[in-house]
């Protein structure tokens, strides 16, 4: 049945704030209609490739800044086979190098937040300053060809944008603001900065990367994976918009899904929205679906008196999701008072596997005490801890999926225009790998 758009969605004129995230939609793009074959989750041939054409030739997400402030900071992130390490330098400035000792391949740190003056390799004491060069390789006169030409650690490009670490394993990469193309200019408006990081949690998973993205990239699962969420948001009115590599969709929150009738009174989920924007649901007497624009007007009124500056976001980011896809593996879910930010990460060889990154965000009001930074959870495969509701309600699918495409009666996806940005995201990984 064709559906009936019920909503009237409010588009602010771009010209108001004249720096802030641009609104326009882009232009359609006829990316075909072909299946998606399924060897792209399944294959490790297919893993090879990706390896070799994407993870190790474009920027990828490291850290926070706020995460490493001081001189000797430093965090270890992995992704697929490299480890790397992220370190704050004594300038202020960041570098990224390869996590291993330039003598036997050992690697100095495990996954996860440290300080250290330098990092000394636990197997024969080498020593590397924090700026990656040597300090002390012990019985250097019994090595007939002297320390390695080096100098010390293998560095890596590295940059900073909207308040993130990021780096490269390719050290002729384009510059950081190249990769990001058409995005530069989307994120600043919400000032991530202001943003305290409240949750860092990894899970393993038992699918393929790409189905994680996939999972947070399109609406069209909304009804019957998270039927709780008709009852606040717009799930098929979706401006889907694609860029070169990068792609995003806005959703637009305080509305009823044209999937559901009306209701007599406010959903319990709509009263959470107007609670927590300050507002008393027993006050409001305006319609159901023009509560999303009372409290983009009652946020914007009483921004001041709360200690919050929204004046660079448009009114609708003041209630709407801006869900993003950083290519290749990056998605965020923006807001007006936090940050839901996911890396999709692959396993080192197992296609069938992913780590999965939970990053939250806070705004912290001005003059507010800020929070400590959280502590790395780690959730193994087979771990029941909730990771949410609607998250834990995504993982539910997942395996089964990456369980379902091994079947030889399944030649793979068969997609709708609603899920038009994977088609964009596997166009761009062919762009990659040349297929």
């Amino acid at each position: 049945m064709e559906r009936i758009r019920k909503n009237k969605i409010s588009r602010s004129d771009p010209k108001k704030v004249p720096h802030g995230t641009p609104l326009d939609k882009t232009p359609d793009l006829n990316l075909g209609t072909n299946i998606i074959p399924k060897e792209r989750y399944t294959s490790s041939e297919f893993m090879e490739k990706e390896w070799d054409a994407i993870w190790s030739k474009v920027w990828l997400l490291g850290c926070r800044e706020d995460q490493i402030p001081e001189h000797g900071d430093f965090i270890c992130t992995n992704i697929g086979r490299e480890s790397v390490l992220l370190v704050r330098q004594e300038n202020g400035q960041i570098k990224a190098f390869h996590n291993v000792c330039m003598h036997r391949g050992n690697r100095l740190a495990d996954e996860g937040l440290w300080n250290a003056t330098s990092f000394v390799c636990g197997y024969h004491g080498w020593e590397y300053d924090s700026d990656g060069t040597f300090v002390d390789i012990p019985d250097l006169e019994t090595f007939p060809q002297g320390k390695p030409p080096c100098n010390g650690l293998a560095e890596l490009p590295c940059g900073t944008w909207a308040s993130f670490v990021w780096f490269s394993l390719n050290t002729e990469v384009e510059s950081l603001e190249e990769y990001l193309g058409e995005l530069v200019g989307h994120f600043e408006p919400y000032h991530f900065e202001r943003m305290a990081m409240t949750r860092w949690v990894t899970a393993e998973w038992n699918c393929n990367w790409k189905a994680g993205v996939d999972a947070f990239a399109e609406a069209y699962h909304t009804s019957i994976t998270h039927p709780q969420l008709l009852w606040y948001q717009e799930d098929f009115d979706v401006q889907i918009d694609l860029y070169d590599r990068h792609s995003r969709y806005l959703i637009p929150f305080g509305l009823l899904s044209p999937r559901v009738e009306s209701v007599g009174e406010i959903p319990p989920p709509l009263k959470h929205l107007l609670t927590s924007a300050g507002m008393d649901p027993a006050s409001y007497e305006g319609p159901i679906n023009g509560i999303r624009e009372a409290v983009q007007q009652y946020k914007r009124t009483t921004q001041e008196e709360q200690g919050k500056d929204f004046s660079d976001l448009h009114d609708e980011q003041l209630t709407d999701d801006y869900n993003y896809l950083v290519f290749p593996n990056v998605t965020t879910n923006m807001h007006s008072d936090d940050l839901m930010l996911f890396r999709h990460r692959p396993h080192p060889i197992d296609p069938n596997k992913m780590l999965f990154d939970i990053w939250m965000f806070e705004l912290i009001p001005e003059g507010e005490e800020w929070p400590e930074l959280p502590r790395h959870d780690f959730r193994p495969e087979g771990s029941t801890r909730s990771l949410g509701l609607v998250i834990d309600q995504d993982a539910s699918n997942l395996a089964s999926v990456q369980a379902g495409m091994q079947s030889a009666g399944y030649p793979g996806l068969w997609l709708s225009d609603q899920e038009l940005r994977l088609r964009h995201f596997h166009k761009t990984i062919s762009d990659y790998v040349g297929e």
